[in-house]
């Protein structure tokens, strides 16, 4: 048996993983962690008895305990609830697909108790990287990409590194969204409905608004340089609009390696799980008899300028992806909350950007200084 703590089980990464974990016969689950669905946390909770909870709300929490006083499970809330889902003693691998910074403090946790992580919170690496991989050599854990993406990367280097065999480019592949081929002038209307959504993958709400203005792809980019020790310049957007080639990987005698799928969260997910082992994953398979063509593009950066802020934020390192990323967190949320217009929220990563002195290394604490005091000047001017 591989016992498994998920962090974010209530979101789209978590049910995914809960849905492998009813397929196989050999994953069990000692920790869930949930935002405020204790009504989907509380299933769950009874279909797959974890030994300990976590409600990041503490009302919520106390309403959870109420309502699974029959089940034997601890449940707790907060930071310090969600560093104990992490640590849970018994867990070997731990799903952390909470979004945002908040899975920083988390997922050390879960390295200095000595788990694997299956990485779905780009987050972490974009603004800590410097320190989880560090962490992560020093005890001996294995970092396992969930995004589709990286996952690829991931598979196209197996084996590779062990013969000294270089890479030259990472080929990041993406989908352009839904708004791909449009001008500014188009994007100026854009309602909240019309960028959730994307034309191939079923995410969540912030991740998909990524998707539309090229942020995601962007802290994409910032994770791959640190999952595969490669710089910002090694690493070049595609963009190949039916999500069938996931990335791809150049060496430096020019040959490059591709992995192809369908456009299926639960592939990385298992293989995460499960590496270096492949198991039977039901669902559709690539067709090429019918896949006519695969077409590939160049980003735009001008119209969709989030991808070219964060090779910016990248190249300067220190604070400044961890500006990005919290001025791009805080200005979807009000997006999504129909307090600000569409464009506005790459010129919000801008201003951020533009106004902040990078700190070269910083710590846990100086990250999240860095990210809440950006929090509170966005604040105080939109």
């Amino acid at each position: 048996m591989k016992t498994i703590s998920i962090l974010g089980s209530t979101g789209s990464i978590g049910t995914q993983t809960l849905e492998i974990v009813r397929n196989q016969r050999d994953l069990q689950v000692s920790a869930l962690a949930a935002g405020r669905n204790i009504a989907l946390l509380e299933e769950q909770i009874r279909e797959f008895s974890p030994a300990l909870a976590c409600v990041w709300d503490e009302e919520k929490a106390r309403e959870l305990r109420h309502a699974v006083s029959d089940c034997p499970v601890k449940v707790v809330s907060g930071m310090d609830g969600l560093i104990e889902a992490a640590a849970e003693p018994s867990a070997q691998v731990v799903v952390t697909a909470v979004v945002g910074m908040i899975g920083i403090r988390p997922t050390i946790a879960a390295i200095e108790a000595g788990k694997d992580i299956a990485l779905a919170n780009k987050e972490t690496l974009v603004t800590a990287g410097h320190i989880i991989m560090k962490l992560a050599r020093e005890r001996g854990v294995r970092i396992l990409p969930v995004d589709s993406e990286h996952s690829a990367i991931f598979q196209c280097l197996n084996g590779e590194a062990q013969h000294g065999n270089r890479i030259e480019k990472i080929l990041l592949t993406a989908s352009g969204g839904p708004f791909f081929g449009r001008s500014r002038e188009e994007l100026s209307e854009v309602k909240v409905e019309d960028a959730l959504k994307h034309p191939n993958w079923s995410m969540g709400h912030k991740i998909t608004i990524d998707s539309s203005t090229m942020v995601n792809k962007g802290l994409e980019v910032m994770e791959a340089r640190w999952l595969f020790g490669v710089s910002m310049e090694q690493i070049q957007v595609v963009i190949q609009p039916q999500s069938v080639i996931h990335s791809m990987v150049e060496f430096e005698d020019g040959a490059v390696m591709a992995q192809l799928g369908t456009p299926d969260m639960k592939l990385p997910i298992q293989y995460a799980l499960y590496y270096p082992e492949r198991r039977f994953l039901p669902g559709e398979r690539l067709d090429f008899w019918k896949l006519a063509d695969i077409r590939f593009a160049r980003p735009d950066m001008e119209t969709f300028p989030g991808l070219r802020l964060a090779y910016e934020a990248g190249k300067a390192g220190g604070t400044m992806p961890v500006v990005f990323n919290a001025a791009n967190e805080l200005a979807v949320k009000k997006f999504l909350q129909r307090q600000i217009p569409y464009l506005t929220i790459a010129d919000i990563i801008q201003a951020s950007m533009d106004r902040h002195k990078p700190l070269a290394d910083p710590s846990v604490e100086e990250i999240l200084e860095a990210e809440q005091e950006t929090y509170e000047w966005i604040e105080s001017r939109w």
